[in-house]
């Protein structure tokens, strides 16, 4: 004849808890900047020739003189900037629970006769 005794065995398992969602926006915002700019004009400008002065001057096949005007001209750029860094981290945490149960033991009862 065997006799059987129960025991307590107690294990544990992991169950999920809940989430952690995390969410991203962006964010638009108009910027609006005043920059300063330089132009070119030409103008024109009469003078008595003075003395010593060849007369030569640098004509174009036309016999127009040609002389460059310029003008700034305004470059913008976008780039992408780190600001800021989320670091996410979890956290265990260690808990006592009390466990009860009802345990069956046999027992064996011997009879002579």
């Amino acid at each position: 004849m065997t006799r059987h005794e129960e025991e307590l065995d107690v294990g544990k398992h992991l169950a999920p808890v809940g989430n952690v969602h995390l969410e991203k926006r962006v964010e638009a915002e108009r910027v609006a900047q005043e920059v300063p700019r330089e132009r070119e004009r030409a103008s024109v400008e009469r003078l008595e020739a003075s003395e010593g002065d060849s007369g030569e001057i640098e004509t174009l096949p036309d016999g127009s003189v040609s002389i460059p005007v310029l003008e700034e001209e305004i470059v913008v750029s976008k780039r992408v900037v780190v600001r800021e860094r989320i670091v996410v981290r979890k956290e265990v945490t260690t808990e006592t629970e009390h466990v009860e149960a009802e345990l069956r033991r046999e027992h064996v009862e011997i009879h002579e006769e």
